[in-house]
């Protein structure tokens, strides 16, 4: 019902602003979920099962992180035919995020740019959301750290952020990659990657050992990384036995969009025009790692065949987001099944 529904919806929700419709919409989910009438809001799920991080995934598509930042529309998501949701970025501390107004829709390119800068009401508050809801498939948590929090003391964050969600998530995703919180990318390179990803094995470690389970814990990258920052970052992902990738998050780049209505405004851009710069970047970082850790494809899928360009960069899993505002459920059974033919 919902699928139908969605095109005779979407101009109310597009007439609003960006962020409020967002608002409405998941709010609007949550209390169908809620109410008697929740079969309107359900889709049948594709059955593809996929086995990675020692978890059964129902199909391959997931939901990316930053659609439900508190985790507080879990159950309503996944009415809607995922094969898991990832959610947040939460970070230790409540956060309001950056000034208003701070997302954008490009429509005439089925994209978006936001700067909304992690706000979130901490992770405490994400636990106790998760916790609350009855959705029993795969749930990946997204961390990050305090936009206050300065880049030496980062870690502090992200080993706060692991201990808490450890309990509760299916997997955890530590976000390194936004743009929109001041010094968060420089801690894809170097000594500074090293570090954390060093403190992340040894927090995982002692976790799996504290709660009798092992979660896999995965990093998410940017699009903008020059080749050579590719095999560097793969070099140090292999070495310290991340159990995988997630790539990528959004661009900085405005090429794709030069001259479209609020295309100047600065925050990351998400959407179609980043498919195809995201999958090189994917197909790169996947010859850069041989095979040795898995990797999840996001980044501008609009249809099954690109969803399925990066199953054949070398991806396991893939994520959508951006699309799916445009064109409503409909592209989660759409991706799902394109990808069931291809095995």
């Amino acid at each position: 019902m919902i699928n139908s529904a969605y095109p005779l919806l979407r101009p109310l929700l597009f007439s609003m602003d960006p962020e409020k419709a967002h608002d409405f919409s998941l709010s609007m989910m949550r209390k169908l979920q809620d109410s008697p009438f929740r079969f309107l809001l359900k889709q049948p799920m594709v059955e593809d099962p996929f086995e990675l991080f020692g978890l059964t995934f129902p199909n391959r598509v997931g939901l990316a992180a930053g659609l439900d930042k508190n985790g507080a529309y879990i159950d309503a998501l996944g009415a809607l035919g995922f094969g898991f949701i990832e959610v947040g970025t939460v970070t230790p501390l409540a956060q309001p995020g950056n000034d208003k107004p701070r997302m954008f829709r490009l429509p005439e390119s089925e994209a978006i740019i936001n700067r909304m800068g992690f706000n979130n009401d901490g992770v405490d508050q994400l636990v106790e959301n998760v916790k609350q809801s009855h959705y029993s498939g795969v749930l990946g948590i997204n961390i990050g750290k305090n936009k206050n929090t300065p880049e030496e003391k980062a870690v502090d964050d992200y080993m706060i952020g692991m201990e808490k969600v450890y309990p509760y998530a299916d997997y955890i995703t530590v976000n390194i990659s936004s743009p929109n919180t001041p010094g968060l990318r420089d801690l894809q390179f170097g000594e500074v990657l090293d570090h954390l990803l060093q403190s992340i094995k040894q927090k995982q470690q002692s976790l799996a050992k504290q709660h009798n389970k092992h979660v896999a814990v995965l990093v998410k990258i940017a699009p903008d990384l020059a080749d050579n920052e590719i095999e560097q970052v793969a070099d140090s992902f292999v070495s310290h036995k991340i159990d995988g990738i997630i790539a990528t998050n959004t661009t900085l780049s405005r090429e794709k969009v030069k001259g479209q209505a609020y295309a100047d405004e600065t925050g990351g851009l998400s959407g179609k025009p980043l498919v195809d710069d995201s999958t090189l970047v994917l197909a790169k970082l996947n010859e850069a790692l041989k095979g040795q850790v898995p990797t999840i494809g996001v980044g501008g899928i609009y249809n099954g065949d690109s969803a399925l360009n990066k199953i054949k960069a070398g991806a396991s899993l893939v994520q959508i987001y951006s699309c799916f505002i445009y064109q409503g459920p409909a592209l989660i059974s759409e991706v799902a099944k394109t990808l069931k033919q291809y095995r």
